[in-house]
């Protein structure tokens, strides 16, 4: 099977005859048993899936087929779905079984899309290379040797490896959007609130946003579009109307519009710290950008060097308590040393299974980051840290808000260097946290920023040019992004 590598082929095919949505998941199940060595899925809902595609393909044939009636997904494991396992890439949730359905997932089952199964992640969301998961580093498909990327990892590469069509994962500092510039694909985070968070396992609740990644802008677009929107039960949720971004072009100059006013980030393409392969691809799209007679101009960002240190510290205190419902009392794992029921012991003791269950149900770097929130958040170090942070994030907003008021879009490469080897930067969790110095902005300000493709170095190892907007402007983030 040559993987498809657009919904409107799958589309066109089915319509034709040439496939059915059970060939294609037939299809789908073959490669994904074939790349295992990538480590992409913790469950697979074989025949679940081909359950569903029968129900679509009898849909199709009556003329009722929903509007993603053969597109095959994955959803990272952070997206609850109601009687199967959710994990969170985490043994402190072993055992657990969904109680609901995410309505972004709901969504586009309602749509006839058909869910293949449960893409690994960086344990609670947290990681930027997919090697924090309890279940094992994902591999990315370029070089399996290197890293796909995270939190998204297993997400982007089941869409690189073509082992279903499109995935929806989740983004709090660039999640979607940097593993998508690993492997060669497109992530789109949304404006904070555009998509519900219902469902969603919280890492850090005033960042976090589902995201679709896919191999092309329309097929991003369509899946935002159908996530989309009010939801009675996410109060964060925004209740402007959702566009048709899939359909949306850019003004058209024949008619008049004047061109667009792009800005570029300085060190995206100067700096000695990003890649010279990166600076080079990101400078030729600047240079085409003008040839079409846009204006494309640098900028700085003044508190580009406190956008990291704020992200991390409020991440980590709202990582902090949000984790706190993980307890081993209620559901997931609990101690094997601990044998008493919780209810029976006293309160030393009960404190004791509280220790020995989250020390031996969280991995190392989410250990870290409850830590760190923990303290960030301690009576003594509230205000230095937490209100400090916060504060430095109004101030960012207010310095990004001024940029859009001269331009339209604000571009740069997605990660400052391609996949690094697995394993690489393990030990250094500073250099770890570098990989998302150009993703963070838009989730510390709450933007839609989109990562397309853009080229490979010399060793074919894949580049992401990232594209960010002003709040709710996904439908032009999404025209400029297919121009490019």
């Amino acid at each position: 099977m040559t993987p498809y590598r657009s919904f409107s082929a799958v589309q066109a095919d089915l319509k034709n005859g040439t496939t059915t949505c059970r060939q294609l998941v037939e299809q789908y199940l073959i490669r994904i048993d074939e790349h295992r060595d990538l480590n992409v899925f913790t469950e697979v809902y074989a025949d679940e899936a081909r359950q569903q595609a029968d129900a679509v393909d009898q849909k199709l044939a009556s003329g009722q087929g929903g509007r993603l009636a053969g597109m095959v997904i994955g959803i990272k494991d952070v997206l609850n779905y109601t009687g199967h396992s959710v994990r969170a890439g985490s043994r402190i949730l072993d055992n657990f079984t969904a109680q609901f359905t995410a309505t972004a997932v709901q969504r586009l089952l309602d749509e006839d899309v058909i869910i293949i199964g449960r893409q690994n992640c960086d344990e609670f969301a947290m990681g930027s290379s997919n090697e924090n998961s309890a279940f094992g580093p994902v591999r990315n498909a370029a070089d399996t040797s290197r890293v796909p990327g995270g939190s998204s990892g297993g997400s982007a590469v089941a869409v690189q490896a073509g082992l279903c069509l499109a995935s929806i994962g989740s983004d709090t500092g660039g999640s979607v959007r940097q593993p998508a510039a690993f492997c060669g694909v497109v992530g789109l985070k949304p404006t904070y609130g555009r998509i519900s968070r219902w469902g969603l396992i919280a890492y850090a609740s005033s960042f976090d946003c589902v995201g679709p990644i896919a191999n092309n802008v329309d097929d991003a677009a369509l899946l935002l579009e159908i996530m989309a929107g009010p939801d009675e039960f996410d109060s964060t949720v925004s209740s402007e109307p959702v566009s048709a971004y899939s359909q949306t072009t850019l003004p058209d100059r024949s008619a008049g519009a004047g061109p667009l006013r792009i800005a570029y980030l300085r060190d995206g393409v100067e700096s000695a710290g990003v890649a010279k392969s990166i600076r080079e691809a990101t400078q030729r799209k600047i240079n085409e950008l003008r040839a079409a007679g846009h204006t494309v101009e640098p900028v700085d960002i003044s508190l580009l060097t406190y956008l990291l240190p704020t992200y991390y510290i409020l991440t980590t205190a709202e990582a902090s308590s949000n984790l706190s419902r993980f307890d081993g009392v209620r559901y997931g794992y609990r101690s094997a040393s601990t044998n008493k029921s919780a209810m029976d012991v006293s309160t030393p003791d009960l404190l004791t299974l509280y220790k020995k269950s989250r020390t031996e149900g969280f991995g190392a770097e989410v250990r870290r980051r409850i830590l760190l929130g923990t303290f960030a958040l301690s009576a003594s170090y509230y205000d230095a840290y937490y209100t400090k942070a916060q504060q430095v994030r109004r101030l960012i907003r207010q310095e990004t808000e001024r940029l859009f008021e001269q331009y339209d879009f604000l571009l740069s490469p997605t990660t400052p260097t391609p996949a690094f080897k697995l394993g690489e930067k393990t030990d250094d969790p500073l250099q770890m946290y570098l990989a998302d110095i150009f993703t963070v902005q838009a989730n510390v300000v709450g933007y839609p920023a989109i990562s397309i493709p853009n080229g490979a170095d010399a060793e074919g190892l894949p580049i992401g040019l990232q594209l960010m907007a002003p709040p709710f402007a996904e439908g032009k983030l999404v025209a400029l992004a297919k121009t490019l």
